[in-house]
Formats: structure tokens, C-alpha cells, sequence
């Protein structure tokens, strides 16, 4: 591949970095970025094999370790983060179990937020465990828990903000700053936020994951994930666990990636736009208990959400009055918006947490991450913002 076109990238606004970054066309000069769907690679003699995996030659020698399309997504990625290194997975919560697992070992201590996706607690409280991973669960929101859990040596910490599916904001700043004391590296998921409207790194965190699902792809087409970090780590400590645990990309899926990369930003606008028109109207209803949405003036961290994102995210929370069966008449009341557990897709998508995405957690569980049975979370597309909300006014009133 040339380097021809691999222009200064860190000096590019991140608009263009999102449409350019990492772009290394072939010899046939391509507009779109190159397909490389092979395994494997060849050699030119038996010494240049042996250079190749000794790390004497920077070169391709399987696609579970690096393959040139990929490379693209994860330069490009890494980039509009502002990580200085960035490596691909074959989903979301790969890219999870990763961070997590390629820096611990038995005897280490993790501290996380309590209000986690379901997979991502059962990382956590179920799974670290077994391994003699000490676990302990913190309300995000409250500094001083924190501080008191933080106040011993610490391996990691995990957290999510906003956090699924209840959008508690947590202090990034604060909160980094008392885990790198404690000794620990900072994970964030940032897949609500997504890199266009928070920067982790930015505010003191060492490891930034996403699922690529969610909104980079954004139109429901296929799984991927993403870690980004130093070089260091992803090279020394990340590298060596996927290159032989093997959670890797397809380079097909990068590819498509790479095609929602280039208009996530004009995406994320037109989701921010239509949530936060939503949660108004549905502040407006009698039938709804509340509204969880960090636009709102009425969200518990409003303020906090205002320092450090640059815009309001897609998803919205509303619990409904009458519980579960309420929350039940309005999913199949919709006509429009359709029933289901992914998010950040161009098309409006709600579940009920309840039964869905949290379904294996305990009620006790449930009810500490403020999941009530008739809480639903709505993940706005990119229709038009006024018949999404006739959509759920015909809902209610039916």
C-alpha cells in the first residue's frame, strides 16, 4: 500500500479527520478505501518470514493480528479521539473483556460505577471473580463513594457516562484524578457519548472502548468494537492479548465502519436535535413519571453533563406511571419507532430494560441502577423529530 496520501492528520479539525484520517490508497488509486478480505500474506523468501515474526520487518503476516483495512478504521478512530493508538475487535463487549482482562491478574482490585449495560456488570460483579479479581461497586454519581472505594490501591476503575440506560453523568475529571492516585488505570465507555461529543482522554482517562455497533456504524449493519489508548498499552499490554485471544475484526465490518465514520458527525447532530425534542414532549405528558435526559434541566447532573460533553447524545429514558404494563402498551402501541434491544441506528429504536438488556441482573440490581419495570430506553433516529412524537402520542392516548 502507498503512504502517498497520509497527510498530517493531527493538524486536520476532526470533520475531516473523520472523512481522510488514515487514508492509504493502493497503486490503483482508489477513491474509497481498499477491501482487503484475506487471511494471510506471503513472503518473498524464508528470511523474510523469519523477520516478520521476530519484529525485525513491520509487516502484514495474518489478519487476527493486523490487516490493512482494519488499520485504516483504527488510525482514523484513534484520530478523531485524539488517542495516540487505537485496535479493533469483533464487537463491543470484546473490546470490553479486552482492556479489562489484558491488564488484570488475580489479587488486583477494580472499582466500577453500579449503572453498567448488562453484560458489562456481568464482566464485572461475575466473571473477574473467578479469576481472584477483587470487584467493588460504586454509585457513580456520589464523589465521596469514590473516595472511600479509591482509597486503597487500585488496578482499574470501569465506568460509564452517560451510563445505559439511565444516563447518570459521572465527574470524569474527578473521578480519574482519584483513581490515578489510588494507583489505578481509567476504562470509560463511551458509546453513548460516542468521540464527536465527549473526550474521555481529555479529562484524565487512560482507556476509552466502544461498541462500533452503536452509533459509528449507526445503520444496524454490523458488530465491531474499539480500544483506544497509548501506544504503550495498546501495543505492549493490549496487543499481545488479542493477537492470541484472537476477538479480531472482520475487514469486511471495518470497512463498512469506516463508510459510518465518515458521517457520524452529521449524524450525532441530527440525533441530538431529535432527543432533546422528544424529551421535552414526553416532559410535557401526564402518563410519564419522568425523563432522563442530560439536555434537560431537569437531569440530576445537568450542569456536570454541560462541562464535559459537547452535545446531548441520542438516548432517552422515560419511566411510565403505570409500571410494566404500561411500559408494555406503549412499546405495542408504536407504529413508527420499532421494538428493539440495539441503539444508535438511524432508525428510532426502544426496549424495556427490564426484560431485555438487564433481564439477568437481580431486582435488587435492577432497582440500585434506578431500572423500574416500567422504565423504557428510547434511542432516537434520525427521522423527522415530529412524527416520532406523534408516534408516541398516538401510542399513549391509545
Amino acid at each position: 500500500m502507498s503512504n502517498s496520501d497520509s497527510k498530517p492528520a493531527r493538524t486536520w479539525r476532526p470533520r475531516t479527520q473523520a472523512v481522510r484520517g488514515g487514508l492509504s490508497r493502493t497503486n490503483f488509486r482508489e477513491t474509497s478505501e481498499a477491501m482487503f478480505m484475506n487471511s494471510g500474506y506471503v513472503y518473498d523468501s524464508a528470511e523474510e518470514a523469519e523477520a516478520s515474526f521476530d519484529g525485525t520487518l513491520d509487516r502484514m503476516v495474518y489478519s487476527r493480528f493486523k490487516n490493512p483495512t482494519i488499520a485504516v478504521f483504527e488510525q482514523r478512530l484513534a484520530e478523531i479521539e485524539g488517542a495516540p493508538a487505537c485496535r479493533a475487535t469483533a464487537s463491543g463487549m470484546a473490546a470490553v473483556h479486552a482492556a479489562l482482562l489484558c491488564q488484570l491478574k488475580a489479587g488486583d482490585r477494580v472499582v466500577a460505577s453500579n449503572a453498567l449495560f448488562g453484560s458489562c456488570h456481568w464482566i464485572i460483579n461475575e466473571l473477574l471473580p473467578r479469576y481472584g479479581i477483587e470487584r467493588v461497586f460504586v454509585d457513580g454519581t456520589d464523589l465521596k463513594s469514590w473516595e472511600a472505594a479509591l482509597s486503597r490501591p487500585t488496578a482499574c476503575v470501569f465506568l460509564e457516562t452517560p451510563s445505559n440506560p439511565t444516563l447518570e453523568i459521572i465527574d470524569l475529571a474527578a473521578v480519574c484524578d482519584l483513581a490515578h492516585k489510588a494507583g489505578a488505570k481509567v476504562v470509560v465507555d463511551n458509546v453513548f457519548a460516542t468521540p464527536i461529543l465527549q473526550s474521555p482522554l481529555e479529562l484524565g482517562a487512560d482507556i476509552v472502548v466502544y461498541s462500533a455497533t452503536k452509533h459509528i456504524d449507526g445503520q444496524g449493519r454490523c458488530l465491531g468494537g474499539a480500544v483506544l489508548g497509548s501506544t504503550e498499552f495498546c501495543a505492549d499490554i493490549l496487543g499481545p492479548f488479542l493477537r492470541n485471544t484472537g476477538p479480531c475484526m472482520s475487514p469486511f465490518n471495518a470497512w463498512v465502519l469506516l463508510k459510518g465514520l465518515e458521517t457520524l458527525d452529521l449524524r450525532m447532530e441530527r440525533h441530538c436535535s431529535n432527543a432533546l425534542k422528544l424529551a421535552r414532549f414526553l416532559e410535557t405528558r401526564g402518563e410519564v413519571a419522568r425523563v432522563l435526559y442530560p439536555g434537560l434541566e431537569s437531569h440530576p447532573q445537568h450542569d456536570l453533563a454541560k462541562r464535559q460533553m459537547r452535545g446531548w447524545g441520542s438516548i432517552v429514558a422515560l419511566e411510565l406511571k403505570g409500571g410494566k404494563q404500561a411500559a408494555y402498551d406503549l412499546l405495542n402501541g408504536l407504529d413508527l419507532i420499532d421494538i428493539s434491544n440495539n441503539l444508535g441506528d438511524a432508525k428510532s429504536l426502544i426496549t424495556h430494560p427490564w426484560t431485555t438488556t438487564h433481564q439477568r441482573l437481580s431486582p435488587e440490581d435492577k432497582l440500585s441502577m434506578g431500572i423500574t419495570e416500567g422504565l423504557l430506553r428510547l434511542s432516537v433516529g434520525l427521522e423527522d423529530g415530529d412524527d416520532l412524537a406523534d408516534d408516541i402520542a398516538q401510542a399513549l392516548e391509545s
